[in-house]
């Protein structure tokens, strides 16, 4: 196992886990019938939190997921267990928005995926990371 993340910041040393280390849940899929039809499924998780780890403060966000199904679909209680699972982890926005984008597309393999995390406003700073993953043709 990697060690973990060291950053130094102002004196102080921040330490992030390694992605192996996170005990992330996986997230469960299903059969999809309708393959080659373009369907685009959004799911909106409103109640996203995981921990600053320059403050130890917990961030809030809203995290919005839009995909378009290959062969597979995320079942949605191993989403909720998944995305409730960031709460006790210390990560920056930017890595939890790429982990959700890396662990979606392992699991279910779809044909496009647009990642959103809205964080609150913290500092006079609000901050919005987008991802997106397409198949190669």
């Amino acid at each position: 196992m990697k060690a973990p993340m060291k950053l130094e910041h102002s004196g102080l040393v921040i330490e992030e886990p390694p992605t192996e280390a996170m005990n992330l849940p996986e997230l469960d899929t299903f059969g999809y019938k309708y393959k080659g039809k373009e369907t685009k499924i959004s799911f909106s998780c409103p109640e996203f939190t995981a921990i600053c780890p320059f403050s130890d403060f917990p961030d809030f966000a809203t995290i919005t997921i839009d995909y378009v199904p290959n062969e597979l679909c995320i079942e949605l209680k191993s989403l909720k267990l998944y995305i409730n699972a960031f709460r006790p982890v210390k990560i920056f926005h930017e890595h939890v928005v790429n982990r959700i984008l890396e662990d979606f597309v392992r699991a279910c393999d779809p044909v496009a995926v647009d990642i959103e995390g809205d964080f609150n406003i913290r500092g006079n700073i609000k901050t919005v990371i987008r991802v997106s993953y397409r198949q190669e043709k």
